[in-house]
């Protein structure tokens, strides 16, 4: 529900090493991950042809009553999650929650009230604003932050996000990263941020690909998070990649949390607002 930038905050927190060198973009990884979201786009293009399942959930029976009955569904979206590419990994999870007695254009509402992702998205996200829209996008910058002893790093991003309403009861929408700088030392007299591409290589890219619909006495969400960093050293590699999916997956079922209690706030406070004289 959060575009995807909560994944961000997950990897940060997964530094392979406190000396971790410097890395650079290279053109090879960037042409593994373009080629990657063409097909991620296509597939969510494919669920909105006639006879296609807009959701996931719907792909099997039993998913929707699951997610309803027992939580959320956190998953990567394949068995070889982290998927290693030249100079680096893409990491793609799925997250699938069910909010009750809501509408879709609560759950809208919230996800792109881009100011507040500050207060929502606490810790991880330490600062948000909202730039407007530019055609049908809608711009703002997030940054990102990782204070632990280990790392003090964080990500300064612009990100773009656009969401398409199918009809009353049904909008996807895709985000991405448009630029993101790494600022190495953070909050410390040394702090600095490096060039565009540069860095620990923490995090590269951030996308994501969101569906939205509304049945069953509320709203059934869909969040397929994606995101390039660098490769783990083949040393780290046997230690380190659980320790990746594992984080990945409690952040990304924290960030379903603090989506809702979002949503139940702000129709709370709308309500109030309404009953008072």
């Amino acid at each position: 529900m959060t575009n995807g930038i909560r994944l961000a905050a997950v990897l940060i927190l997964l530094r392979i090493h406190p000396s971790a060198a410097a890395a650079t973009l290279t053109e090879e990884a960037k042409a593994a991950w373009d080629s990657y979201l063409k097909e991620a786009n296509a597939a969510m293009q494919a669920r909105l042809q006639p006879g296609a399942h807009f959701l996931w959930l719907d792909d099997e029976p039993g998913r929707a009553e699951g997610i309803r009955t027992k939580g959320p569904y956190i998953a990567p979206v394949g068995p070889h999650i982290p998927k290693k590419i030249p100079s680096g990994l893409i990491h793609d999870w799925l997250g699938v929650g069910f909010v009750p007695n809501v509408t879709i254009e609560d759950v809208v509402r919230v996800v792109r009230d881009y100011n507040r992702y500050k207060e929502i998205y606490q810790p991880g996200v330490i600062d948000s604003v909202s730039h407007g829209t530019d055609g049908p996008k809608d711009l703002f910058s997030l940054r990102l932050a990782n204070r632990s002893v280990v790392a003090k790093t964080a990500l300064d991003t612009d990100c773009e996000a656009s969401y398409i309403r199918v009809d009353d009861r049904h909008w996807y929408g895709f985000s991405n990263t448009t630029r993101i700088l790494e600022i190495d030392k953070f909050g410390t007299s040394k702090q600095r941020t490096l060039p565009e591409d540069q860095g620990t290589g923490l995090i590269w890219r951030l996308s994501s690909i969101t569906r939205l619909e509304e049945r069953d006495g509320g709203v059934y969400a869909e969040l397929e998070a994606i995101a390039l960093s660098r490769d783990i050293p083949a040393a780290f590699r046997l230690f380190v990649t659980p320790i990746v999916r594992r984080v990945s997956r409690d952040s990304l079922a924290t960030s379903l949390h603090q989506t809702k209690v979002a949503i139940d706030d702000s129709i709370a406070h709308r309500k109030k607002e309404r009953s008072d004289p």
